[in-house]
């Protein structure tokens, strides 16, 4: 997410500069050095940790801030094995950032933007029977998650909503509403650039990727297990469409959105459309499938098509054929 981010942020850096505009100079951070073509995309970059609170006061110090994307974190699968290092990424680096923000929002006498993206892992559906009858779930139900990157996710977003409306509450030279803080509760992403990294919610690019290579790939949910995707450019474009937005046209500070949400059964059916050999298997793992029994099968997300403009750019089948597909197999056939 973080790497299509910064070529969005390029393509209009370069637009606006050719037509004589200024643009915010771009500033990353990563816990390892960042690839090359990924490093032009940017003004400077650094090699660091968000957990590192003095090398963030030294950015502090260096940078007038603007805007925060806060993209790092350890993702569910791994965060269920070192829980409790986990909440010290997860929630420890939100903390560090939206600090920084605040500061520097004191120190400028403006709010820093802060983008937090969420996850349906923020859900915790009690059982199997109420995730069916539930249909479409809002912003404010079933927050009960099982995983510790759900309840992670939870934290960011109510101290989130701590900084940016109840900050320092009791303090006689507070600043009001010192961070603007804007966060979507993504489904499951997929991708045609990014080999899957082992989430929950991988099982679908799991497939097709390992259709594209030729390779046997055993399923680790049932066929009937159901949640919301979307492809990583929707994804891209409604962080892009959520930050430009207007303050006073929201009306929360976490959103869902969703593009399409088939069943596993439903995705291998479409991955053997395209790929009429691939070699999957069902071998549901008790534990992973529990996870995705916890979470929506559909998100409700009106208030974001509301508030500012999101809509869907795929459903399933040209999702495959328009994005995915062509791309997959670009990037295996080289």
């Amino acid at each position: 997410m973080g790497h299509g981010l910064l070529k969005s942020l390029d393509e209009e850096r370069r637009e606006r500069r050719a037509s004589g505009e200024s643009f915010p100079a771009v500033i990353a951070i990563d816990l390892r050095e960042l690839p090359s073509e990924h490093r032009a995309l940017c003004d400077e970059s650094f090699t660091g940790d968000v957990c590192d609170e003095k090398m963030l006061e030294r950015l502090l110090a260096s940078y007038q801030i603007g805007s925060i994307y806060h993209l790092a974190a350890l993702l569910s699968t791994r965060s269920e094995f070192v829980p409790e290092i986990a909440h010290g990424v997860n929630v420890g680096g939100t903390l560090n950032l939206l600090r920084i923000a605040a500061e520097e929002a004191a120190n400028n006498g403006r709010p820093v933007q802060f983008f937090f993206p969420s996850s349906i892992a923020a859900y915790g559906m009690p059982d199997l029977a109420t995730k069916t009858a539930a249909g479409e779930v809002g912003e404010d139900q079933f927050l009960q998650p099982h995983t510790m990157y759900g309840c992670n996710k939870v934290a960011g977003e109510n101290l989130g909503n701590y900084y940016a409306h109840h900050y320092r509450k009791l303090a006689s030279d507070r600043m009001e509403f010192p961070v603007d803080f804007r966060s979507i509760r993504f489904p499951g992403i997929i991708s045609a650039d990014t080999v899957p990294s082992g989430g929950t919610s991988d099982y679908g690019p799991e497939m097709l990727h390992a259709a594209a290579r030729g390779d046997d790939y055993a399923c680790f949910v049932r066929r009937d297990a159901r949640i919301p995707f979307m492809t990583m450019p929707e994804a891209i474009d409604a962080i892009r469409r959520l930050m430009a937005a207007p303050k006073i046209a929201l009306s929360r500070t976490v959103y869902n959105v969703q593009s399409f949400n088939p069943s596993a059964s439903e995705f291998l059916e479409e991955v053997r459309e395209h790929f009429e050999d691939a070699k999957t298997e069902f071998e549901p793992d008790l534990a992973r499938q529990s996870i995705i029994d916890s979470w929506p099968a559909a998100c409700d997300d009106a208030a974001a098509r509301k508030d500012w403009g999101w809509v869907p750019t795929y459903d399933l089948s040209n999702a495959f054929s328009e994005y995915l597909v062509p791309r997959i197999r670009a990037r295996y056939s080289e």
